[in-house]
């Protein structure tokens, strides 16, 4: 649903930068070699960007490719772009694997036992499955044994129910001895494929930090998520590669005077060591902000401002004693401008990627290109 932007910016919102977007995706494009393939991974509502414009701006650019973690996910790519290939990466349930395949959408096959979920959903669609067979090579997550995988592999596709696109695999990017040993699994059990007379399209084992940390081990193609939205991998020597694109903002509700002593909110352990100007922010942990208690800090005005007591549901507070000039009803910046999502995860104990997916659906997104307003998402109904 689209709102007036005066009524996205009222409360809390998040700025989406289509811009940056684009030029995170074309610099990820510029470490692949031409003969690998870039997936863009849109799970999480685009890590919290918006599934839908994304993928309809990464389409503009000419991307075909997505993957997401769920079949509601993958329906959702089609309908924004009706001509894409989408991975699922998870498990679909009976009924959902059914319309995955007679929607010729790819299917992550895991294990045997879910391979003849996917054969008897392929028998009720009434045509062949399409799918990438999942290898679990120390992630110990979810795939197959690479010991026993090919012999699986050739049996699904003896039954001709499954058409086995593509072998992939996630590192768990431990240390690079293991990584080394995780890629060597995959390419392992595509090697025996190959011996037996069986030749997988697509081999794929990278993520946004094997994508800059492994170039000689692209393959057939990599699957970039975080990188697109600016969570570059730590410690890479350009970070000016992947800019945040996302930046989440409120305003000020209320400016008051507390006495030294005093706690504020629900918080009993901190209390105020100086008479202080304190601001209730118009959001709260439900938006995306942690639920930390005095820890943490906002930009307003170009300048920092402490949290202070604990965070609530709706609303926050924050200490703005040294900040001259504050007013009700002034921009406040929760991630982005000068709070970096290195920073902002580290507050919390949080994941960066966490960090950007947490944003709450109440959170109008108002999307920019080249410094314009060019969409207003309300994903409340």
């Amino acid at each position: 649903m689209n709102i007036p932007y005066e009524e996205a910016i009222s409360r809390c919102w998040a700025e989406v930068d289509l811009t940056r977007l684009v030029t995170n995706y074309r610099n990820a494009l510029a470490h692949l070699k031409p003969e690998t393939q870039l997936i863009c991974v849109l799970k999480a509502d685009a890590y919290g960007l918006g599934l839908p414009q994304v993928a309809k701006t990464l389409a503009k650019e000419g991307q075909r490719f997505f993957a997401v973690a769920s079949y509601n996910e993958a329906e959702q790519l089609r309908r924004a772009v009706p001509v894409s290939e989408v991975l699922i990466l998870g498990m679909a349930g009976p009924a959902q694997l059914v319309k995955a395949i007679r929607a010729n959408m790819l299917l992550t096959v895991f294990s045997s036992r879910y391979a003849q979920q996917v054969e008897a959903a392929a028998r009720e669609a009434g045509v062949p499955a399409r799918a990438h067979v999942k290898i679990e090579t120390g992630l110990n997550r979810l795939g197959m044994d690479p010991a026993s995988a090919a012999d699986e592999v050739e049996r699904m596709a003896e039954t001709g129910l499954i058409h086995v696109e593509g072998l992939f695999t996630h590192l768990a990017l431990r240390d690079a001895a293991s990584d080394r040993r995780q890629i060597d699994l995959l390419t392992g059990v595509r090697d025996a494929l190959a011996a037996r007379g069986m030749k997988i399209p697509m081999t794929h084992a990278l993520d946004s930090i094997g994508m800059v940390r492994y170039p000689q081990d692209h393959l057939d193609a990599v699957r970039t998520g975080a990188w697109l939205y600016g969570v570059y991998p730590r410690g890479y020597a350009h970070p000016e590669e992947s800019r945040l694109a996302i930046t989440v903002k409120t305003r000020i509700a209320q400016i008051h005077r507390v006495r030294a002593g005093e706690c504020l909110g629900y918080d009993e352990s901190h209390p105020l060591t100086r008479d202080s100007v304190i601001a209730t922010l118009a959001a709260g942990y439900i938006d995306g902000y942690p639920r930390q208690n005095s820890r943490g800090e906002v930009e307003i005005r170009g300048r920092r401002a402490p949290v202070a007591g604990l965070v609530c549901m709706d609303q926050m507070m924050v200490d703005v004693t040294d900040i001259p000039g504050v007013q009700e009803g002034d921009e406040v910046i929760l991630l982005g401008g000068g709070i970096g999502v290195d920073e902002y995860a580290a507050w919390a104990n949080l994941n960066r990627n966490e960090s950007l997916a947490r944003t709450g659906r109440r959170v109008p997104r108002v999307y920019i290109e080249d410094g314009q307003v060019v969409s207003i998402v309300e994903t409340l109904d």
